[in-house]
């Protein structure tokens, strides 16, 4: 068993949910305690890929804890130092906008902005139409924050969609240890 507690703070890139929350299972099986945040949209919103209700309570159910998921309820984790990492998967291409311009208006973007007070580790999996587009400048910047590490990613479909990037969710226990250990896990990007 592990004594160090990871926050999984969940954004709406909801098609990828499928694949991460059995990552997030992992997690804990491994012996981590795990807090489920998420987004006000990824907790509010019902899509095709699934009920917002649903979500949030495999998320509890998965992590036996509570979901994060207004802005008071995030704004302790950096003052009260609750986690020795926050993983931020699926990360949106709004999200890596708002948090490398240091904006804390959801419970995921205010849980890293919060969490990085403490020089302590955040591991994004991108997943963004754009990431190749407009989010690419928000990627390049975050890369060169101090503790931000990146959860290698692959374009998902070069053809349909060029500019489309999705992490590989599979590698997350990997990346979660390198990024506790101060490092990306190499390399960052990958072939489909």
């Amino acid at each position: 068993m592990s004594d160090m507690t990871i926050g999984f703070a969940i954004t709406g890139s909801f098609c990828t949910f499928k694949a991460v929350f059995p990552q997030m299972n992992l997690l804990v099986e491994h012996g981590y305690r795990v807090l489920p945040i998420m987004s006000e949209n990824a907790y509010a919103t019902d899509t095709r890929f699934g009920r917002a209700a649903d979500w949030a309570a495999q998320a509890e159910e998965i992590c036996g804890e509570k979901v994060i998921h207004t802005i008071a309820q995030a704004e302790p984790i950096g003052p009260k130092k609750l986690l020795d990492l926050l993983i931020l998967a699926p990360c949106t291409g709004n999200s890596l906008a708002k948090i490398a311009a240091g904006s804390t208006d959801t419970p995921a973007t205010l849980s890293v902005i919060s969490h990085l007070r403490n020089g302590r580790p955040v591991l994004i999996a991108v997943s963004t139409n754009d990431a190749l587009g407009a989010a690419a400048r928000n990627i390049g910047a975050l890369m060169n924050y101090k503790h931000m590490y990146f959860l290698p990613m692959a374009q998902d479909d070069p053809v349909k969609k060029p500019n489309s990037l999705v992490a590989r969710f599979e590698l997350m226990r990997a990346g979660a240890r390198e990024a506790l250990n101060g490092r990306n896990l190499q390399p960052v990007m990958l072939e489909k």
